[in-house]
């Protein structure tokens, strides 16, 4: 007999998770299929838990090569990748073994297989064991996550290269990595090989780091990498080709900038040029799914369904946003408009809104930014006014040594609504919450300035340009 399920999840990662758990407590009879070999997902297994958990060793052992500075001796620093990967595999396995525990706990059926599309309103799940199920559906959710971009260049194939999954298990690194690509993987995984004493070269296709930001960020962190003994950063580059040197037994990645050919040598290459949204194996046109016009996304609009009217995309798979807290509110809000159109609740129908997007990079230093850019408050017709103040003159980042960046805020001029904010410096990715915060309640810069700031600490940095952005009452 052929399973009927009222809300179908095809995919298990945080998207999914969130998706299935909410469709649950609406009291829809719900699945979950995940052809994973482990279950977790993306974040958990191979993006932002391992990732973090390698930087911060880079972190520690850039603290301990910095101690002399502050009055203290910490001998011949050693770094022992195998040690640190052996570190990320405990922590990862005991996130891992807590979300199949969740997913496997019997809220709803977990089905260990790939699924592709065989109608409007039915699946063919894959099993692991081979076994062919037909599974049929009123409502689904595609949250199948993405992969990693390849691209074409003379001779990488022949070469040879690591994705960010090939780091995130390396127990032995070469002493130099060429890492290609600008954005948050890629510097990433940059600071985890300069951390822990790498030669490392940046190759960014774009005129600037983290494409999409503000100029004056992506510069601030340009600035700080490119200061680094054993990092150098290429923007607005023409990929050519990559050899391996006969001579050295080196990769050799070959680029055109400013019209000039450039080869740059090194033990490994890091292929980081992003993620594309995994759909290739779901046979969406058999369910009438379509993807954007302008990307390889699903189209799905702001209550998260796609073009077919029961059916919902969630996490990568649709975007605009790859970031993990978003996925998850797209699966909550698909699972709750899913029960309304189905009858198991009377509630509105809800919208993601992208207002408060919010962005971290766990770089060294950190980026983080909430809100709009300053292209995006334009292209919005918005008038505002933006200010900023620097590390370097703030007492609490000085007696930490940590001195590089800045944080800038942006505001309405006429009300002074805070439309958004950026940080480029110490622990970046936790004080902008503050400004997260005080967005989600509507504040104008003088609301802001009246909460108290303890001293000395980094937070209380961003009263300076909010001081700059008052509005006369």
């Amino acid at each position: 007999m052929t399973p009927v399920y009222d809300f179908l999840v095809i995919g298990g990662g945080s998207a999914g998770y969130a998706a299935a758990r909410t469709a649950h407590d609406l009291g829809m009879k719900t699945a979950v299929i995940d052809g994973a070999e482990e279950l977790g997902g993306l974040c958990i297994l191979r993006g932002c838990m391992p990732s973090k958990t390698l930087i911060e060793s880079a972190n520690r052992a850039r603290s301990m090569r910095r101690a002399e500075e502050f009055g203290l001796r910490a001998g011949e620093t050693e770094v022992h990748p195998d040690e640190i990967i052996a570190r990320k595999r405990r922590l990862i396995g005991e996130f891992a073994e807590y979300r199949q525990g969740q997913l496997a706990d019997g809220r709803f059926d977990l089905i260990r297989g790939t699924a592709s599309f065989s109608g409007p309103n039915s699946v063919t799940a894959t099993l692991h064991d081979g076994i062919m199920q037909e599974i049929e559906f009123r409502s689904a959710l595609i949250a199948t996550g993405s992969k990693v971009k390849r691209i074409s260049i003379e001779g990488l194939e022949e070469t040879g290269s690591w994705i960010s999954d090939d780091v995130l298990e390396a127990e032995s690194i070469p002493d130099s990595v060429i890492v290609l690509g600008g954005g948050a993987i890629a510097l990433e995984m940059a600071c985890y090989l300069e951390g822990i004493g790498r030669d490392v070269t940046v190759i960014q296709r774009s005129g600037q780091l983290l494409s999409g930001s503000d100029l004056d960020v992506a510069k601030a962190l340009e600035e700080a990498l490119q200061a680094r003994e054993n990092m150098t950063v290429h923007t607005g580059t023409s990929l050519k080709r990559v050899f391996r040197d006969e001579v050295s037994g080196q990769k050799a990645v070959v680029f055109e900038k400013d019209g000039e050919e450039i080869t740059v040598m090194g033990g490994e290459i890091l292929e980081a040029l992003g993620r594309t949204p995994n759909t290739e194996r779901l046979a969406l046109e058999k369910a009438g799914v379509k993807l954007n016009e302008k990307s390889p996304h699903l189209a799905c609009d702001v209550s998260q369904v796609t073009s077919a009217p029961h059916i919902y995309g969630a996490g990568d798979v649709c975007g605009p946003h790859e970031i993990v807290h978003i996925a998850i509110e797209q699966g909550e809000i698909a699972a709750h408009n899913a029960a309304v159109d189905l009858g198991f609740t009377t509630e509105a129908k809800k919208q993601i809104s992208y207002r408060l997007k919010l962005l971290g990079i766990f770089t060294d230093p950190a980026v983080a930014m909430v809100g709009m850019s300053e292209a995006e408050a334009k292209k919005a017709g918005r008038d505002f006014a933006t200010a900023t103040y620097p590390f370097d003159d703030h007492g609490k980042s000085m007696v930490m040594g940590e001195t590089h960046g800045f944080v800038k805020m942006m505001a309405d001029t006429k009300t002074g609504e805070i439309l958004g904010a950026s940080v480029v410096g110490p622990e970046a990715v936790e004080i902008i919450h503050e400004l997260v915060v005080a967005m989600h309640f509507g504040s104008t810069t003088n609301e802001f300035l009246k909460i108290p700031h303890y001293h000395p600490t980094l937070s209380e940095i961003w009263s300076y340009p909010a001081e700059d952005l008052l509005i006369s009452e």
